[in-house]
């Protein structure tokens, strides 16, 4: 249980100007710079909103609550996007900042929408909020979130609810009905309310039904008949919807709690309450210090954000049915994570191609660093100063609000600058070579994308990669042992009994060389003679139509 303040008054005149382990104490809606350990990071804060310094209470450790669904139906690429996101942003500070996350969601697995699918498909609610709650979680493996630190359950935190109504109720802030309702008080916390919204008339209008103020908002509702309810000391009933999360988030970090998380439309009413009921109940002025949300996901051409209850929403699960989880999280990648996003097959194509492309040059790079490629001379100094560079902007991009689009396209003009330098050429006898740098250039590629969850190593491309480099093993002994035949074909008669010319019994074996290219070629595979040696290069099924005629 926590600690309660004994007195009702409203928080004392005693000013705080920092924050470590409890709550600040200044008054009104003034965010107050905590101190302690900082990250590095400065992140748009939705309290001041504005960027501010990330700073932690506790050294290289964050504390952070993300709202979690509400599990009545299929997840889908709304909730996708936000939970990927910010998957981003923990992984960004772990591994980048040396930060760790201590990251908890609550699961709403009793709800209106809830009870009422339950109703309509004649079963109890607990069991449709297992079937989703269940679905959620093989979705967000699917898409390769890490799953918080505890996943808490609200039917498995009432207790812990009433208690915490209790105490809001003691500290003046809140109050029960006849009937068996609770709601906060508004009016009771002044000119405190209204942080996300902006600004809010003090005195309120009046109530409606039951509310002294029509802004007060739920805490405990009263049962009705055929739904759930557990016992309290206001009578049968069950939580309202902001309570959840503030009890949660407070049995799990107690008074004070760096960083809470959601969607956008979540900042009012949700979060709007939550802080109230909050800070009333632990009697403080600042509960979360940063309040960080992520933009709407649209489908392109509309304005209205994807959910359920707009119907416009696609499953988690047909979407993978059609893109990876990589392409997804490249798609998130391309944007600022609180920015609102167009879904449509052409965004998902400039995902998927901007992966193809790194895929590309990793294996050019691979290529080149055994001996397979031969390229024109590396200007390997500059490679290494491009190296550097990129490293230096991802940083500074992610330091500056986890500018995530910006890092990418730091890496994509490295790959660019890497290609620009992979051109094949038929001969490079003696010519130096600069392995190193390439395969400095793809440990970095790999390192950074994995910080992000890309894995280039197990993923669907990678394994599409690796297939190709068998094909391609094949193509290679085949191309070589075809230039040998064709050296020996091209060899000229240059003695003296002889006339110039090629040996007219090796002929077929040049017309055979020439006919094997061009069989290959509709299957994918383009053989260009270059003199006397050859190159290659798999098509994907193009034919070439300016194939060289090596008998010509």
């Amino acid at each position: 249980m926590w600690r309660r303040a004994a007195s009702s008054v409203l928080w004392g005149p005693k000013v705080l100007h920092t924050v470590r382990s409890s709550c600040s104490r200044v008054s009104g809606k003034t965010w107050v710079r905590p101190t302690g350990f900082d990250t590095g990071v400065e992140t748009f804060n939705s309290l001041t909103k504005q960027k501010e310094p990330l700073i932690l209470a506790r050294e290289g450790v964050a504390t952070w609550y993300c709202c979690g669904p509400t599990v009545y139906d299929h997840a889908h690429l709304g909730h996708a996007c936000s939970y990927v996101r910010f998957d981003i942003l923990e992984r960004i500070l772990s591994r980048l900042f040396g930060v760790t996350v201590v990251r908890a969601m609550v699961i709403t697995d009793i709800d209106d929408k809830i009870i009422n699918r339950g109703l309509e498909e004649n079963v109890s609610p607990s069991v449709i909020a297992s079937l989703y709650e269940d679905e959620f979680k093989r979705d967000m493996l699917s898409l390769k979130v890490i799953p918080p630190a505890v996943y808490m359950r609200v039917t498995e935190n009432v207790h812990h609810i009433v208690a915490f109504i209790d105490g809001i109720i003691k500290n003046g802030h809140a109050y029960a009905t006849k009937e068996g309702d609770v709601y906060f008080d508004v009016r009771s916390i002044g000119d405190r309310y209204g942080k996300f919204m902006g600004a809010v008339d003090p005195q309120g209008e009046e109530g409606v039904g039951n509310k002294r103020d029509s802004r007060d908002f739920s805490l405990w509702k009263r049962a009705k008949p055929q739904e759930p309810y557990w016992e309290s000391p206001w009578g049968r009933g069950r939580p309202g919807w902001h309570i959840e999360c503030s009890t949660i988030a407070s049995s799990v970090f107690g008074s004070q709690l760096d960083i809470h998380s959601g969607g956008i439309d979540l900042a009012f009413p949700h979060h709007e309450n939550e802080v109230a009921q909050s800070e009333a109940y632990h009697q403080c002025h600042q509960w979360a210090n940063y309040f960080l949300h992520s933009g709407h996901l649209h489908l392109k051409g509309s304005t209205e954000k994807m959910s359920k209850s707009l119907k416009n929403f696609i499953t988690i699960k047909d979407f993978l049915k059609s893109y990876s989880a990589n392409e997804f999280r490249m798609f998130c990648l391309l944007s600022k994570y609180r920015s609102a996003i167009d879904y449509s097959d052409n965004s998902m194509l400039v995902a998927r191609t901007s992966l193809q492309s790194v895929y590309t040059f990793m294996h050019d790079a691979q290529a080149y660093m055994k001996g397979q490629l031969m390229c024109s001379p590396v200007q390997e100094a500059v490679l290494w100063e491009r190296l550097a560079e990129t490293k230096s902007s991802v940083m500074k991009a992610l330091a500056d609000d986890f500018e995530t689009h910006r890092a990418i396209n730091a890496v994509m003009n490295l790959v660019f600058h890497g290609n620009r330098q992979l051109q094949p050429v038929s001969k490079c006898e003696g010519t130096a070579r600069s392995p190193a740098v390439f395969g400095a250039m793809v440990s970095y590629i790999r390192e950074i994308l994995d910080v992000f969850g890309i894995d280039l190593l197990h993923s669907e491309e990678a394994e599409a990669v690796a297939g190709r480099v068998s094909v391609e093993a094949v193509v290679e002994q085949l191309t070589t042992f075809r230039s040998e035949v064709r050296a020996f074909a091209l060899a000229r008669q240059d003695g003296p009994s002889n006339k110039p010319g090629l040996y007219p019994e090796r002929i077929p074996l040049l017309k055979a060389c020439d006919a094997i290219r061009k069989d290959l070629a509709p299957l994918g595979v383009l053989i260009k003679d270059r003199g006397a040696s050859s190159t290659w290069e798999l098509t994907q099924g193009k034919q070439s139509s300016d194939q060289d005629d090596s008998s010509s």
